[in-house]
Parts: structure tokens; sequence; C-alpha cells
């Protein structure tokens, strides 16, 4: 399991989960602890209540949304801990960022490439965590997510501390003209963040993700000195991290979680 050293770790818990020390087989093997990409349930139960016991918390206190690439964010609060099991399922499907003011609850994203954001206020004790692929990334899921932060719990970006945990690299993540137009028609500085490599075919552009939600996170008002960029590639480090570019679709996913015990 990866820690990320920005946060206070007396009062927060921060990770990635790696691949090895689960139960699952196949694209999934072994620590896939997400019900929502095919893998055989019972794996999936299994190791999530190996990663709860890490954790010290219950499998209730384990809060994982149900992604679709959307920049839709959920406050996990006590109206949400009091709505039933089938009620919170419901209120967790199309969601792609999670925001609580709540102790003692992880709240995670999934990935496989995509880029998993984590944010904490030790003012006013909000976390967040965010799943940003290319497509929320280009959406400013981010900011979003820091907005809904300010108008639920009146937070100050700078007092913000922020993880960029481990998804695709600039080097890896080839994309296609009407990616880079997307990025383009959506006031990102091209120059900074876009590359063309050598390709088959020519060349390619090739798009950083990681500057592109650390730039959002600067624009926000979020200190760079507080800003944690982990630089681990899940897809060279494939082996280590979950890669849905290597794998597939259907293989098994990374999970980012924050926790705040004060």
């Amino acid at each position: 399991m990866l820690k990320y050293k920005i946060f206070d770790s007396q009062h927060i818990t921060a990770f990635s989960t790696q691949r090895a020390g689960g139960v699952s087989v196949g694209t999934y093997a072994s620590f896939n602890a997400n019900h929502y990409c095919g893998d055989d349930p019972a794996h999936v139960t299994q190791n999530r209540t190996r990663l709860c016991r890490a954790l010290g918390i219950a499998s209730s206190q384990l809060v994982l949304p149900h992604q679709t690439h959307s920049i839709h964010v959920l406050d996990i609060n006590p109206a949400f801990l009091q709505a039933s099991a089938e009620e919170q399922t419901q209120l967790l499907e199309d969601i792609d960022a999670v925001i609580t003011q709540q102790e003692q609850l992880c709240i995670c994203v999934s990935t496989a490439d995509c880029i998993p954001v984590l944010l904490q206020d030790p003012v006013r004790k909000v976390v967040a965590a965010i799943h940003a692929g290319w497509r929320g990334t280009c959406a400013r899921i981010v900011e979003h997510t820091i907005q809904v932060m300010q108008a639920t719990y009146g937070c100050n970006p700078s007092d913000l501390k922020a993880v960029i945990g481990p998804g695709i690299s600039l080097d890896s993540f080839e994309i296609g003209d009407e990616v880079y137009q997307a990025f383009q028609e959506g006031g990102f500085p091209m120059d900074a963040i876009a590359k063309r490599y050598p390709a088959a075919t020519g060349t390619k552009w090739h798009i950083d993700l990681w500057e592109c939600n650390r730039l959002q996170l600067i624009g926000m008002g979020v200190c760079e000195s507080q800003i944690e960029v982990s630089g681990i590639c899940t897809y060279k480090e494939h082996e280590q991290y979950f890669s849905a570019r290597r794998l597939g679709i259907k293989s098994g996913r990374i999970l980012t979680g924050i926790m705040q015990h004060y």
C-alpha cells in the first residue's frame, strides 16, 4: 500500500492500493477491491475485508462511488450515513468525487490509468477523493470539487493539501487529435501539458494529466508546496499497479482513499 507524506499522519490516513496481497485472479490479480469492473464478487468482498482490516475500520466505513467520468460530487454527510444500504448505493451512482467532514470514514475513488486526487482541509476538517480521467480532467473536476467544498463547508483553497496519485504519465498517454482539441478548447495551456511523440503512423499527441490537475489546483489557490505528485506511471509500472491500457477494461482497479481521525 502506497502512503502519502503531505498529510499529517497523526490525523489522516491516505493511500493507494497496489496489485499484490489479494485473492483475485487473471487480469484482476490480485488485490482488486472494486465491485464495478467485472471481478468475482466473492473475491472483491475478501479483498475489501483485508483492506478494512488494515485500516482498522468496518466495511460500512469504506465509501466507493460508481464512477462514470462525470463531474458530479457527493457530500458524505450524516443524512447519507442514515440512509439504507440500498439508498446509499443509489446515491453513489454516477459520482466521480466524494467529500466529507466525517471522521473514521474512508472515502475512495478507483482508477487504472486515470488520475486519483486527494484533498485535505486541516482547518475545516474536510477531505475529498476525486477520480480524474481525461474527460473529468478536461471538464475540470478538481476545480469543481474545490468549489463544492467552498460552498458546503467554507473551505479556503490556500488551506488545502493535495495528492496526485498513480496514473498514466505523459510518456505513455497517447491521444487522438480530438482529445487534444478538447483540452485546447477547454482553455488548457497546451505548451505546458501536451507534446508530440514518434509513433508508428508519424507522430502522436500525448497529454500530461498529472500537470493538468496540478495546474487546476494551483489555479484555484492551492499552494504549490502543498501538492504532492506521486510520479508513478501505472502503464509503466503495471506489475505493481493496475493499468487498463495494459490489461484491458475488464481488469482490476487501484483504490485511492483518505480518512480523517481527530
